[in-house]
């Protein structure tokens, strides 16, 4: 039997009171523990909304959200709840500008029922583990964009969460730095077996995930297991332009090739 770390049922999000919108319209998920789950769609499909009421930053107009076996209707500490099972990594990175990492890192477990050393043993721990030991008494102004994100990353597993939920992580990052958090996020997920969901618009990210979720206009319309990189890319061909072109019988986009090339090309994204 599957061990499902969230489930949602018939979700539903309403905004609005007088021009509605349905920023969500029934979505059924399960997120197993362990998995690596890339959230994808255009701007306005419900991704963001999603993660917020995975992570109970909002509650849903209709239907259920379970995380870690618990209804999130049903919870009646949700901050207490959030800050024991789900850690949040956000595009902007939400450091407190005062704070050094080390301390950073340490605020989320305010408030719980651990000592100072504690708190100061385990914020070491995790700077470490992102690499960034040599860091941990630099304010946010004084790191780069991707050390900052890997302190927001260190935060986010400070009290040892169920599930991770990262919204365009890499979103404001060049393309090195992006690389190196989703490698990072990888390795997290691969040695601490721990669930990550992020919301991307990359599809070099989405392909490093196992699952990868398609959101459209408040739905998921499609979704698949991450297999090998190259059929990976040539499902990507496959929904662009020109692969539909070239699948619908359009030669006209690909009149630099012979024949014989054309007819390799079409049977090749055909059987993806």
């Amino acid at each position: 039997m599957a061990d499902y770390i969230i489930e949602t049922r018939n979700l539903v999000k309403i905004y609005g009171n007088g021009d509605e919108v349905r920023a969500l319209d029934g979505v059924d998920v399960c997120i197993e523990r362990g998995e690596f789950v890339a959230v994808m769609g255009p701007s306005g499909s419900g991704k963001s909304t999603l993660l917020n009421m995975l992570g109970a930053l909002d509650r849903p107009t209709e239907g259920q959200v379970l995380v870690n076996g618990q209804d999130m209707s049903k919870v009646r500490d949700l901050d207490t709840f959030r800050a024991r099972t789900v850690g949040f990594v956000f595009q902007l990175h939400n450091l407190i500008p005062t704070l050094n990492a080390r301390e950073n890192v340490e605020v989320p477990m305010m408030g719980q029922p651990i000592s100072r050393a504690q708190r100061r043993r385990r914020s070491k721990e995790l700077l470490d583990l992102v690499g960034l030991e040599d860091r941990m008494r630099h304010l946010p102004n004084q790191l780069s964009g991707g050390q900052r994100q890997r302190v927001a990353i260190a935060r986010s597993l400070a009290n040892e969460p169920a599930v991770v939920l990262a919204d365009e992580p890499t979103g404001n990052l060049d393309s090195q730095s992006g690389g190196e958090i989703i490698d990072l996020m990888h390795r997290l997920n691969e040695e601490l077996e721990m669930t990550f969901i992020i919301v991307t618009h990359d599809l070099a990210v989405a392909r490093l995930t196992h699952r990868v979720l398609v959101m459209q206009d408040g739905r998921i319309v499609q979704q698949h297991h991450v297999g090998d990189p190259y059929e990976e890319d040539l499902k990507a061909f496959r929904g662009s332009e020109i692969g539909r072109a070239i699948l619908d019988g359009d030669d006209s986009v690909l009149s630099c090739l012979d024949e014989e090339a054309r007819n390799m090309l079409q049977r090749v994204l055909q059987g993806v």
